[in-house]
């Protein structure tokens, strides 16, 4: 039936009661007043299944105008049951709709969406909510076990506490922009209340020699006292992890597509921060004095030279993973890679080494998984220093095996439950044979880095090491991209475009130095105001 058919209008009313306390209505004198009252809008709507007559009302309108429009759009809507194969189904379906929407006070819905829906079969009536979907959602993914729990923290901690209320199928970009912007200022907040803490915590120390006076003591006792209800140190959601947090909701509401829930993503059109990779650096000794003056480095990432990693390499010789960083600061290997390498799948007398596992940590609980990507699964060329290094390991591990079963029989002897080495085929493994932990690699490395006084960089920036030696080697940038096995050269040059930059211009520098000139050698002896 159309909506021409159907029963609707535009009326006034006003809040005024007679003597006997009823409102006056349509009675009222002071209606034809342009400023008294305000506009309803009713009109008829398919009946409910068990032929109940239905009525959308909607009222509050300051203008006649607005009343109108609404009530167009709701016409529009009731127009589409006509253009259903099956009228009777839609009928039902629009009218509960526009009873869910009067009820709820809901803004009335895009005819264009509700043709969508209606067309693609989506229910135009859901109790749903976005938290609800959510859970549902990764409970069903088939994702590596840490990406899923990525998801799953991304939505515990962020999306069902800011979006997780809201109905599924209303979720808007104004919703969602609304969400990342409060971020934004919470960020703000944790900011602000760190930095007040930090000023606190200073004026918390007594900084001068011998112990403070009695009145010292108790001013230091109260700003403890402040500085213990201040609330604690808490880190801002940062551009990337937005992005993140974007793309898990973006992946969620496509699956719900998928569905036929819904039929548009409004997290598609959320804008944000670019969130890109941060550029690496190198530890040039401009770089290093900044840092022992600040305390800050001047890049998240930051990278050794080859100078600073010879002397790491150096500190770390005697190590027994001394092999596990020559390969990571030559080759490029990723933690999970190295303690996760097979030796069946390394040819060290081809010179060849192929990553094809990983060793992943999951709360301190390792558990072996598939490569990420295709690309990380590529055979990568050895040095001959590097085989070198890598015999001189086996050789140390096989040792290692047979003084550790020597030390197991003599402890079964004395009645202890002690195993012998465990064969896993691990070419780096803990002093027992089994799995080394890929933390204890990280423990390592931090202890060596600072027994050698080096700028502080994270194990896996060592990784960028490699990078620049292929390099300074001649290599260019998808030299750099194989050795590495990005996916994409577009990786590898958003990372390390800066970087080799600053390769460049060190090589440039020793480039011309290397060649002999009279007046740099005159200048050199000229004093200085002659």
């Amino acid at each position: 039936m159309a909506a021409a058919r159907r029963a609707g209008s535009i009326t006034k009313r006003c809040e005024c009661r007679g003597e006997n306390g009823r409102r006056l209505g349509k009675d009222c004198p002071q209606l034809t007043k342009k400023n008294h009252g305000t506009y309803q809008l009713q009109q008829e709507t398919p009946p409910k299944a068990d032929g109940t007559r239905r009525i959308f009302r909607r009222t509050g309108y300051a203008m006649v105008k607005d009343a109108q429009g609404d009530l167009d759009k709701v016409r529009a809507i009731l127009d589409l049951i006509e253009e259903g194969d099956d009228e009777e189904q839609w009928a039902t379906q629009i009218g509960d709709l526009l009873g869910q929407v009067s009820s709820d006070r809901a803004p009335i819905p895009d005819v264009s969406e509700v043709k969508r829906r209606l067309s693609s079969g989506v229910e135009l009536v859901s109790t749903m909510t976005v938290g609800e979907w959510l859970d549902s959602w990764v409970a069903a993914k088939k994702t590596k076990r840490l990406t899923t729990k990525g998801y799953e923290s991304h939505i515990r901690v962020h999306l069902k506490p800011g979006l997780g209320r809201r109905r599924l199928d209303r979720l808007s970009i104004a919703h969602c922009q609304a969400f990342f912007d409060a971020i934004d200022e919470a960020n703000e907040v944790i900011a602000a209340e760190n930095q007040a803490r930090r000023e606190q915590e200073a004026r918390c120390k007594w900084g001068k020699n011998g112990r403070p006076s009695r009145a010292e003591s108790e001013r230091l006792a109260a700003e403890r006292e402040k500085l213990a209800a201040m609330p604690p140190y808490r880190n801002i959601t940062g551009p990337a992890t937005k992005q993140r947090i974007r793309a898990t909701l973006r992946a969620a509401l496509n699956g719900a597509i998928r569905k036929q829930l819904i039929t548009f993503n409004p997290a598609e059109w959320v804008d944000l921060a670019s969130g890109k990779r941060p550029k690496a650096k190198l530890w040039t000794a401009a770089h290093v004095a900044y840092w022992e003056q600040t305390g800050e480095k001047p890049s998240p990432v930051m990278v050794w030279t080859p100078e600073q990693a010879g002397a790491f390499l150096d500190q770390a010789e005697e190590s027994r993973l001394y092999a596990f960083f020559h390969l990571l600061m030559f080759r490029g290997l990723r933690r999970g890679e190295g303690v996760g390498q097979d030796w069946v799948h390394v040819d060290l007398d081809a010179g060849l080494i192929t990553p094809t596992r990983e060793l992943v940590v999951d709360d301190w609980e390792v558990f072996e998984d598939d490569l990420k990507t295709e690309e990380s699964v590529s055979t990568i060329a050895l040095d001959n220093e590097s085989v070198a290094v890598l015999r001189a390991h086996r050789a140390r591990q096989l040792a290692e095996r047979d003084t550790w079963n020597r030390y197991a029989a003599e402890e079964r002897a004395k009645g202890e439950d002690v195993a012998d080495w465990v064969e896993t085929g691990k070419v780096f493994t803990d002093v027992d044979g089994t799995w080394l932990h890929p933390e204890k690699v990280s423990d390592e490395f931090r202890r060596l880095r600072d027994r050698a006084g080096l700028p502080p960089v994270n194990l896996r920036d060592c990784r960028h090491v490699a990078g620049t030696l292929v390099h300074a080697g001649g290599g260019d940038i998808f030299a750099v991209q194989k050795t590495l096995r990005h996916a994409t050269s577009q990786l590898t040059a958003d990372t390390y475009t800066e970087l080799l930059e600053e390769v460049d211009r060190d090589i440039a520098e020793k480039a011309a130095a290397m060649v002999p000139r009279a007046r740099r050698s005159r200048e050199k002896v000229v004093p200085a105001g002659e």
